[in-house]
């Protein structure tokens, strides 16, 4: 039987999953609108050519608020709601993992290294083709576009309601590109994410909030460079991962690899906060009645 007085890290059992994924959802969301604005500066920065439309992260951000209010920041955030799915899959898959490894090894690093990479090789499969369209809308702007398509009508929503403009991408990216273009840059996401996961959730376990969102800038500048290159290859329509790091390399030189870092940064790091924080909470708050006493925080 096992010993209420010796829980020291939350596992999958200890869980009434009910609340875990209704508590989940809500801390998922709340994060997604508080970063959202970064997000999408940050891959408009990544797609552009040099500096041909903003400085840096804050002259984007002014530029984008002045040009199409508070809305702007956030085009393609309704589509990229549905990431909530795959971030649900992926805390899921997260605690299994870490359930099935613990047959094998009691490390609570190797553990959370498998579980991290697993949950993220699941959590991409989702998400891709969700990424894909999203990011397609957040390349619409008033002017010239700065992705491959451009939705049909006023970029401002005007004469074409949100959810047209998502139909409108959709039937864009099969014309071109078939089912296949709902997965293109798809290795190149595995690269950025898996070895992101796997190396954050150790640190995690193993730090705490000290140093939580140290961890995640350290892990957006590292990983960085593969997420120029996944968004260059989702966006543009590249076909290759080399090809599109050469083309870079030659046109913008090696800073080139470190585009949106900046907005990488400010996305992840308050996220990391929340999450550091807000995960050991939700699991808190999710832990089945008979458990409750068994942990003294």
């Amino acid at each position: 039987m096992e010993d209420k007085r010796n829980i020291q890290i939350i596992e999958w059992e200890h869980l009434d999953k009910k609340k875990f994924y209704v508590f989940g959802v809500a801390m998922t969301m709340m994060i997604r609108v508080s970063v959202y604005p970064f997000t999408l500066i940050r891959t408009r920065l990544q797609v552009q050519k040099g500096k041909s439309l903003y400085h840096g992260t804050f002259d984007a951000f002014i530029k984008i608020l002045r040009a199409d209010g508070v809305s702007g920041l956030y085009r393609g955030f309704l589509v990229n709601t549905f990431t909530l799915i795959s971030g649900q899959c992926y805390v899921t898959t997260y605690e299994l993992t870490r359930k099935f490894v613990s047959d094998y090894s009691q490390s609570n690093t190797v553990k959370s290294l498998v579980a991290g990479g697993s949950a993220s090789l699941v959590a991409q499969s989702i998400t891709v083709p969700i990424d894909v369209v999203s990011q397609h809308l957040m390349m619409q702007r008033k002017g010239e576009k700065m992705g491959r398509f451009q939705v049909h009508g006023n970029p401002e929503g005007q004469g074409v309601i949100a959810f047209g403009q998502t139909k409108d991408i959709i039937r864009q990216i099969l014309r071109a590109d078939g089912l296949r273009g709902f997965y293109r840059g798809y290795v190149a996401s595995l690269l950025t994410y898996i070895p992101n996961s796997a190396v954050w959730w150790p640190f995690y376990h193993f730090y705490a909030a000290v140093s939580g969102p140290l961890a995640a800038a350290t892990a957006s500048i590292l990983t960085n460079p593969m997420d120029v290159i996944r968004t260059r290859v989702q966006v543009e329509g590249k076909s290759s991962i080399i090809l599109t790091f050469r083309q870079l390399i030659a046109e913008e030189g090696p800073w080139g690899l470190m585009k949106g870092l900046s907005a990488r940064i400010i996305s992840a790091t308050p996220s990391t906060i929340v999450i550091v924080v807000g995960y050991e909470s939700l699991k808190k708050l999710s832990l089945r009645p008979e458990l409750v006493d068994s942990r003294h925080w």
